[in-house]
């Protein structure tokens, strides 16, 4: 795409200072990428053009434009942020540092001739490097995340960006495709919806959906060509049936046209009711524009009267528009051949509004400072994001953007009648802290449609909820437990968070301490290195590590994994003075990869029983392939030819192990019952059961349970300690 071709498809409102301002940004970019190519082959300064040309046909400000131009300059070539700055002034230096992404790697774009893909994840990241690449990434996002509350501009040229990526995708290594893909469907899809830009959203669906499951796209794809005359003319006829009725029901300036097919949609609705693609396609759709919002009902009403509309088929998103302002009537009939046909009803204004989303108050509004709908938006999206400040993490970071702000919605209602939307998934302490924070810190319990309901409970759309509060008091620890289910949202998590960071930091001291030995506790992990676990997760001190425990900073999953990888890292731990492990392994590791002992037959000791996630030494046998322990299992420890000793570790577990459990509770009439299906829920599976109760009324199961690896076994015993009368609920040492 050339410079003359963008300068055509400039507003027509753009002014000669405005166009030299582009023009210059064009001259600028090209010196800067100079010889780049993209994977394509092509100069690498066609993809600014592109995302430049897709910013302009958005009507937005001129130096909205040029940072679409400049957008890549700082991040692959010798061009610093301060040049632009120089060069440009503050507005577009923003907003070209805000997509710019972080790049503590090196990159082979830096200074080079070449980038290996177009604008996405431009550096081959090695294995070593795969999980910094992998936080750059989160890192980056969380940037541009950040920079789009303030100002949405700036993510208005991160979704041409990727726009344009999607579309030249083809040229990029087959591995690198579906990453990029699910990424754009996971995260960019979803974030035009929630901005409203319903034709990029669609546009970036069906692109990822290409690469993602392409032989079920090219099904559909071709099955739509197959049919497009046979559709178009059974549109024309429908079309003029409508304009018919609706000009004798004296309703004037009316347009109709067909609902465009989406390929990824189709796929969605396929997948959802179940049936073929026969039955989706003959579900026709139009579309009528009317001037006045009045005609709206008008039409509706109209419609309803010559053709019998479909229960339960009505929305009314005027009177009750969608959470991103979409307004339209949607309403399905049987139409005169005995087909379902469904009828959208809108004006221009609401159809702009739905096609551009938020980028309708510049290429419709010229950029008025009083456009009430464009300041609900802005406002709307801050409020999804208002615990943008309190997450660091930026992985943490990106996940609640999925979850909050990207994640599909239930609509819930307050016992006056207000309507409040929240993220599918979301519990009533969700419902509580969006409510109010002191609502949410006093939550105790709730009412759901006056039924008393467990605070674990998922709410529905229509469901009416009533939280029951105490007086005084803040938030229970266990609310921050990700395997209790309790809290869903970011915003909650993030208010649960500074509750407990005001507390005294020797309290939370105390707390995390304590939280952090019954995690060791249950999972068996005794006489760690605390010292090197804090430093190895950046803090001075075990105290403030476990302060950041405390307050809910740090996850125990997480210092958990640290624990293990700091172990398979320590070559110290194979250093074991000590006789001959006795044969008494029998368990193969058939369905799993133990990497160190390729080819080697291996088999899993009964003794100590290890399960993924423990940290495990291989001893080679004579004549029957190697054994794999715990590396704290005693006939380990007592090993005296050290060089049978072999470093492992696990690979993917495609089944589950067995792990020896004791719980401990006070006995009742159900426990029992409460812990079989529990585990039933779980999907674990029960090899052995043996329950005793004591004079003390006191009940002792010993269970070995299948699990899948050691976070999967943390879920499981945090859940059973919330049974009614279970006292303690953990993993068996060997020995």
């Amino acid at each position: 795409m050339k410079l003359n071709e963008l300068l055509e498809s400039l507003p027509d409102n753009y002014t000669p200072v405005d166009r030299e301002l582009i023009q210059r940004a064009y001259r600028v970019a090209t010196k800067a990428h100079g010889n780049q190519k993209r994977a394509s082959g092509e100069p690498y300064v066609t993809h600014c053009v592109a995302v430049a040309r897709i910013l302009s046909d958005m009507y937005v400000p001129p130096n909205v434009v040029a940072a679409g131009l400049l957008h890549d300059t700082v991040e692959d070539t010798k061009v610093a942020i301060e040049d632009i700055r120089n060069d440009f002034g503050e507005d577009i230096a923003r907003l070209v540092d805000a997509v710019t992404k972080l790049t503590s790697l090196p990159r082979v774009s830096r200074g080079g001739d070449r980038i290996e893909e177009p604008g996405v994840d431009d550096v081959e990241v090695t294995t070593k490097s795969q999980e910094q690449g992998q936080a750059l990434a989160s890192a980056s996002l969380r940037k541009t995340f950040l920079a789009m509350a303030d100002d949405p501009l700036v993510v208005l040229i991160k979704l041409a960006d990727r726009l344009h990526n999607m579309k030249t995708l083809g040229f990029v290594p087959a591995s690198k495709q579906k990453r990029i893909a699910q990424e754009t469907m996971d995260i960019f899809a979803p974030l035009a919806s929630r901005l409203g830009i319903w034709q990029m959203k669609w546009e970036l669906e069906d692109l990822s959906f290409r690469y993602l499951d392409n032989d079920k796209y090219m099904e559909i794809a071709g099955k739509l060509d197959e049919r497009r005359s046979e559709r178009e003319k059974r549109l024309e006829k429908i079309k003029g049936r409508l304009t018919e009725v609706l000009e004798q029901a004296d309703i004037k300036g009316v347009s109709i046209s067909g609902r465009p097919k989406h390929i990824y949609s189709i796929y969605r609705k396929m997948k959802r009711k179940g049936v073929p693609f026969e039955e989706v396609y003959d579900v026709r759709g139009v579309r009528i524009i009317v001037p006045e919002k009045a005609d709206c009902y008008v039409a509706l009403g109209v419609i309803h009267a010559y053709w019998r509309p479909i229960p339960g088929s009505f929305d009314d998103y005027i009177a009750a528009p969608k959470e991103n302002f979409y307004r339209s009537l949607h309403t399905a009939v049987i139409f005169d051949d005995g087909g379902t046909l469904e009828v959208q009803i809108r004006t221009m204004e609401m159809h702009r509004s739905a096609e551009y989303g938020i980028a309708a108050h510049w290429r419709y509004k010229e950029g008025e400072a009083d456009d009430p709908d464009f300041e609900r938006r802005i406002m709307y999206l801050r409020q999804l994001m208002d615990w943008r400040q309190d997450v660091d993490d930026a992985q943490e970071f990106v996940d609640g953007m999925k979850s909050d702000v990207f994640g599909d919605r239930v609509y819930i209602f307050t016992p006056k009648g207000d309507i409040i939307d929240l993220p599918l998934g979301a519990t009533p302490i969700d419902f509580a802290y969006h409510v109010h924070t002191e609502v949410g810190h006093r939550c105790r319990g709730a009412k759901v449609s006056g039924k008393l309901v467990s605070l674990d409970y998922q709410l529905q759309t229509g469901d009416q909820v009533a939280i029951l509060t105490a007086k005084r008091g803040g938030p229970s620890r266990d609310w921050l437990n990700p395997h209790l289910g309790l809290v869903r949202t970011q915003r909650a998590r993030s208010k649960v968070r500074r509750w407990f960071k005001q507390q005294a930091r020797d309290q939370n001291i105390k707390h995390g301490r304590e939280l952090l030995e019954r995690e060791l506790r249950q999972l068996g992990l005794v006489d760690e290195n605390l010292d090197q676990l804090a430093r190895a997760l950046n803090y001075k001190s075990v105290d403030d590590l476990a302060e950041a425990i405390g307050c809910g900073d740090l996850s125990l999953s997480k210092v958990s994994n640290e624990l293990i990888r700091i172990e398979e890292e320590d070559d110290d731990g194979f250093e074991f003075p000590v006789p001959p492990v006795p044969d008494y392994e029998q368990k193969t590791t058939e369905g799993i990869t133990v990497r160190g002992l390729k080819g080697l037959l291996t088999r899993m000791a009964l003794c100590c029983n290890p399960a993924p996630g423990d940290e495990i030494v291989g001893y080679v046998t004579r004549g029957r392939g190697a054994t794999i322990h715990r590396r704290d299992c005693p006939n380990i420890l007592n090993v005296n030819e050290k060089e049978r000793l072999v470093r492992v570790s696990w690979g993917e577990a495609k089944q589950t192990f067995p792990v020896p459990v004791r719980i401990k509770a006070y006995d009742r009439e159900g426990l029992m019952r409460d812990v079989s299906t529990l585990l039933s829920d779980e999907g674990v599976s029960m090899n052995r059961v043996h329950v005793d109760v004591n004079r003390r009324n006191m009940a002792v199961f010993d269970l070995v349970l299948e699990v899948r690896d050691i976070g999967h076994l943390s879920r499981i015993l945090d859940r059973v300690e919330q049974l009614a009368n279970v006292v303690d609920a953990r993993r068996v040492r060997p020995g």
